[in-house]
């Protein structure tokens, strides 16, 4: 390698490793009348090749895809758009947050006429979803089968249009000093609406209230219990103090509006009161918590007797059946008689010889035996 190449990367190598005691002068420059260039050819071949053998890590940053989040109203179009700089002979690909494929190059994967492909190149991928809903919003993914597989995740946030507020609770007509109540709703916003009320050209606000309700609504012992109170309001409290008579300092305080219970103990019976805040003032509501006794649960014993005590009455049953039948059959076979006649009678010449030929010899039994039952 000539000289004219090999100095400036002596240099360099030289000025990284001075601490090491390089031969500097008192003015800080080279000396370098001690250097010959036919030494710094294999120095120069060395430095060359760590230069340009080293950028896999440049090269792993060049097939990284790169994208941008976005947002969009409901019922308008996004663009999302991937790109890379060295796409190593691979194609660029665009799922949606369930990890469907929607395009890989080119080419569509999922039917859906709202998703249409607006760029397609080795270095870029860009589609378009027309008439967005609320259910497209997600974390989309462009993806480049490389080795390894290289992803860029892009956030869709879908906005929600509020619908035309409706009014409810309204009467015709009112006597004087007659009170009624106004609910002011719209739906489909995201984020929430802020509804405000007018008196012609004046905006109106109100005082908010406060609601204790328990969950669960009878709590007992060793239950998990949340305490949720509901502020209502225009606008809605957004600052929520717990306290329990006879305590201090105040429990909790917070923009939550739930306090909660992790393991109810009778101690934890008393009054307890929130207090809703907003900027039109505060409400307090109570509630009075009585903790009761844990729910019974039926023991292995007892359980056993019920099982064995129901054994015992079906058996019992089936006697009783039993014994209606037997009794049946008795009545109906009363007063019946089987008579049996000496055997060896039929076959006798005359009387007498039947009688010495009958069971049991004796001459002077009867010819007939009655047996009763």
């Amino acid at each position: 390698m000539g000289a004219p190449s090999a100095l400036p990367l002596l240099l360099l190598f030289a000025c990284c490793w001075a601490p090491g005691g390089a031969n500097l002068s008192q003015d800080g420059y080279w000396q370098e009348q001690d250097l010959e260039l036919g030494t710094l050819a294999p120095l120069d071949e060395a430095i060359s090749s760590t230069v340009w053998s080293s950028p896999d890590m440049l090269a792993s940053q060049d097939s990284q895809p790169w994208t941008s989040d976005e947002t969009v109203v409901a019922g308008g179009t996004v663009v999302l758009k991937c790109q890379v700089k060295d796409h190593e002979d691979s194609s660029l690909q665009w799922s949606n947050p369930a990890q469907q494929t929607l395009y890989f190059g080119e080419k569509r994967a999922l039917r859906d006429n709202r998703i249409q492909l607006v760029r397609s190149t080795p270095h870029e991928l860009s589609i378009s979803i027309s008439n967005v809903a609320l259910a497209d919003e997600g974390e989309y993914t462009c993806s480049i089968f490389t080795m390894p597989v290289r992803t860029a995740k892009s956030l869709v946030t879908v906005l929600g249009v509020p619908q035309k507020p409706t009014i409810s609770g309204y009467k015709s007509s009112l006597r004087e000093k007659e009170t009624t109540t106004l609910k002011c709703q719209s739906s489909g916003s995201k984020p929430a609406a802020q509804l405000t009320w007018r008196k012609g050209d004046q905006e109106l606000h109100d005082t908010p209230t406060a609601e204790i309700r328990p969950d669960p609504p009878k709590p007992r012992e060793g239950q998990k219990l949340l305490l949720h109170c509901e502020g209502r309001g225009n606008p809605v409290p957004q600052q929520y103090l717990w306290e329990k008579e006879g305590s201090e300092p105040p429990l909790k305080m917070t923009q939550e509006s739930a306090l909660i219970f992790p393991f109810l103990n009778k101690s934890d019976s008393g009054t307890y009161g929130c207090t809703a805040t907003s900027n039109m003032g505060s409400y307090k509501a109570y509630y009075i918590l009585n903790v009761h006794d844990p729910s019974p649960v039926p023991s292995s014993s007892s359980t056993y007797h019920a099982i064995i005590g129901g054994i015992v009455a079906f058996i019992v049953f089936l006697l009783l059946i039993l014994l209606i039948f037997l009794g049946h059959y008795l009545i109906r076979h009363k007063g019946t008689y089987l008579t049996h006649e000496a055997k060896g009678s039929d076959d006798a010449p005359d009387a007498d010889t039947a009688i010495i030929n009958a069971e049991g010899g004796q001459s002077g039994g009867d010819d007939k035996k009655e047996y009763f039952i």
